[in-house]
């Protein structure tokens, strides 16, 4: 039993009473570590508890007792383990136990219980809404850890079950959003709870009728193969890269094969690719909105398809500058209007920004434009 002082009196501290503290907080994310208090992300900032240091054995002892056998087995086994914890009231935490200086250390992310629409996390929907009505295609979101990318694909299949009679599958390590069956019937799948592996759940999947499909990370080529044989089997399918840019996801995707195998990637990229959206997630300087995406979005057409097919993955940027029309838009064109619409300031964005040269290029175009106006 681990107790400390809470608001002056002596209460066992519990996983579930720090994660009612959290959701009371409107934190993000959770934290603990041996002889630190825990600590809190609270707008993006981290802000420890008042809270005594938890040692090695009390968080342990913590998060024990809310781990199942096999999850519990993992992290004995390989010093880290994922799993997805439901409380009481209704609020979702992603769990994250790992090893580091051989203690135990333990993050948490809070999971949003209601499914935020395009509008309210602003992207741009016009382009997302054309994405997700195509019956057909991988689509892949992009982005560092904590860019959005799963809050964003959690969206998309919200608006596809509100719009569409479809049977979504997802394939989840672990489940981060509750969908209930609108138009679509939903089946979320658990790696490690529903089904054992991952590799099985891939295995079985088509076995299962899906129309749309999660996969996740593809942190792998069986994940990969997977996805890309959804997608030419007539399915549209969702999957995350830890990418930067449309550019580098396709090769973060050639790195998973041998030289020789990759001309052969690359055909299949070019014909099951339907878009790849990277995200970068900024302080926002407006009222009532903490942080807010910037985008880059990538809509294959003939040529970006020939692109990729002909290992001109550098010309790429060219293809999304020149295609607004279709909804594309490059980080630069994101940061100007996120700045323009007072959403971010000047200094975010040049802090954030991939192309600072042509970022400051872009908004000395708006200043000429707004100082002619006045």
């Amino acid at each position: 039993m681990v107790q400390v002082e809470l608001n002056g009196k002596q209460v066992e501290l519990t996983l579930g009473r720090l994660f009612a503290l959290a959701s009371q907080f409107k934190a993000s994310d959770l934290h603990l570590k041996h002889e630190h208090p825990p600590v809190m992300r609270i707008d993006g900032e981290m802000k420890p508890t008042t809270l005594r240091p938890l040692t090695d054995k009390e968080i342990e002892e913590l998060v024990f007792e809310i781990m199942n056998e096999r999850v519990r087995e993992d992290y004995l086994r390989i010093g880290s383990a994922d799993f997805a914890v439901a409380t009481d009231s209704g609020d979702r935490f992603r769990v994250n136990v790992f090893r580091q200086r051989n203690f135990t250390s333990v993050s948490c992310r809070r999971v949003i219980r209601d499914i935020p629409a395009f509008e309210a996390l602003h992207l741009p929907r016009k382009v997302l809404e054309t994405l997700c009505a195509r019956h057909q295609g991988l689509i892949i979101f992009a982005g560092q850890t904590g860019s959005g990318k799963s809050t964003s694909i959690a969206a998309c299949l919200d608006h596809i079950n509100r719009t569409r009679a479809c049977h979504i599958v997802t394939l989840e390590d672990p489940i981060e959003y509750l969908f209930e069956d609108q138009k679509a019937m939903v089946s979320q799948r658990e790696i490690g709870t529903d089904v054992e592996s991952m590799d099985l759940a891939l295995k079985y999947l088509m076995r299962e009728d899906p129309d749309v499909v999660l996969i996740g990370e593809m942190r792998d080529r069986d994940t990969f193969e997977a996805a890309v044989r959804a997608a030419e089997t007539g399915h549209l399918v969702f999957a995350t890269l830890h990418a930067s840019s449309p550019a580098s996801a396709i090769g973060r995707i050639l790195d998973l094969y041998p030289d020789y195998m990759q001309k052969a990637v690359r055909q299949n990229l070019a014909f099951n690719l339907a878009g790849i959206v990277c995200q970068i997630l900024l302080p926002s300087c407006a009222k009532d909105t903490k942080r807010i995406p910037a985008t880059e979005i990538l809509v294959m057409t003939g040529l970006g398809r020939k692109l990729v097919r002909d290992a001109e993955d550098n010309k790429l940027d060219e293809v999304i500058a020149a295609g607004s029309s279709e909804g594309m838009m490059t980080f630069t064109s994101s940061f100007v209007e996120l700045v323009s619409g007072g959403w971010i300031t000047h200094s975010v964005a040049y802090e954030y920004a991939p192309n600072q040269d042509a970022l400051k290029m872009a908004l000395k175009g708006i200043s000429v434009k707004q100082g002619i106006i006045r």
